[in-house]
């Protein structure tokens, strides 16, 4: 059963969403802002989000940027947002589709059934908001890092380059993949932005950053990262 979680503080929308997609056989649950859209999505990672841009307690480009950092979730912006400029920013950020209010039902539930089929089509995310080594934790739903009882300040870039190589978990990351994704398309040779923040993560998050067990080179490759 595909999961979608809607995130919108409008009740009756929210209303006759659930109704809708319930009747359709959808497992529906629903968040009136954005901190709670994370921890639900985090709690129980969502196949489709559907969310409105204009939310109470921050802005939906900065949910669709939270879930980018870890999920693999489908994302339907659904919002009041017309201009070309808006909806290209919510889909630089991470959003697949966009739809502007009011919208007939019946377009919603084709955009939704094109997100489902592109899940059915995708390999396994395996994706998990909370991880968890011997050295440290981090929650990738909420940005933050832990080792032992204290918490570890990462910078935006820091978070960044961890959300990718997180994503990519067991897996060799090129050096120009993770140039191109945490710092643009034209970064692509900066090798040593990589040395210098790989680096400053090891100390922040390494039980001995001369030998790191989870964050690990590839010399003139990549780097990996080893939960």
């Amino acid at each position: 059963m595909t999961r979608v979680l809607v995130v919108e503080d409008e009740p009756p929308l929210v209303r006759a969403l659930e109704i809708n997609l319930k009747a359709r056989g959808y497992d529906v649950e629903t968040a009136p802002d954005g901190a709670q859209a994370l921890s639900l999505a985090a709690a129980n990672p969502p196949d489709v989000v559907l969310l409105d841009l204009g939310l109470p307690d921050m802005d939906g480009i900065d949910v669709i940027m939270g879930l980018r950092g870890w999920s693999r979730a489908s994302i339907l912006v659904v919002s009041a947002r017309r201009t070309s400029e808006e909806k290209v920013a919510a889909l630089d950020a991470g959003a697949d589709d966009y739809i502007t209010k009011p919208f007939s039902m019946d377009e919603l539930l084709a955009r939704l059934r094109a997100a489902a089929r592109r899940i059915d089509t995708a390999q396994p995310s395996g994706e998990l908001a909370v991880i968890v080594t011997e050295s440290f934790t981090l929650d990738l739903a909420a940005k933050k890092a832990r080792r032992g009882e204290h918490d570890v300040r990462l910078t935006p870039t820091e978070w960044h380059l961890v959300e990718v190589l997180v994503r990519n978990s067991g897996r060799l990351v090129s050096q120009q993949k993770l140039l191109e994704e945490v710092w643009g398309p034209s970064y692509g040779t900066q090798t040593n932005y990589l040395r210098v923040y790989m680096a400053q993560l090891r100390r922040k998050l390494e039980a001995d950053s001369a030998r790191p067990r989870h964050f690990s080179t590839t010399p003139g490759m990549g780097y990996r990262f080893d939960p």
